[in-house]
């Protein structure tokens, strides 16, 4: 089994209750995307951290820059995906959610997903997180979707065996 169909179209945009949307990430988004990443990055490192290595406390722009692009280039190619929050004007990046081909034993993808320090726990961090499973559901072609730090902590998925 392949991690998607060759026919699989990616969503573009998705509108998140509020005003609010998600769309692939870009390298052109760096200027938003790094103040958003380091003005969070205390919590994000102890979400992402042990398992990624991510985002580092020397994390410059340019290595954002970096990052970006890769994922950018990972999503045309359908290997991963990077869908960025934005609201509704474009003009502020407040989370992004992560689909990723599925890299331990018992599914088939890993979705995981943050709002910025400020959304935590808003209306908005509220309707992602009912958006997401919802979306992953009726909009790809996953059967056994894990949704990393919802259905499974990160110590927990940490300590499944790699797939193969």
């Amino acid at each position: 089994m392949t991690w998607l169909p060759k026919n699989f179209l990616h969503p573009v945009r998705v509108d998140v209750p509020g005003g609010f949307h998600l769309r692939p990430i870009r390298g052109a988004d760096t200027d938003l995307d790094y103040p958003a990443v380091m003005g969070s990055r205390e919590r994000l490192w102890s979400i992402y951290g042990q398992a990624w290595g991510w985002p580092p406390a020397t994390m410059t722009y340019e290595q954002d820059r970096e990052d970006l692009e890769r994922h950018e280039r990972e999503i045309a190619a359908h290997e991963s995906f990077n869908y960025a929050l934005f609201d509704d004007a474009g003009t502020a990046l407040l989370g992004c959610v992560y689909i990723d081909p599925a890299r331990k034993v018992g599914f088939d993808a890993e979705i995981s997903w943050w709002v910025v320090d400020d959304r935590v726990g808003t209306a908005l961090e509220h309707a992602l997180d009912a958006l997401v499973p919802r979306w992953i559901t009726d909009e790809w072609p996953f059967e056994r979707p894990c949704f990393v730090g919802r259905d499974l902590s990160w110590q927990e998925w940490l300590a499944l065996p790699d797939a193969a």
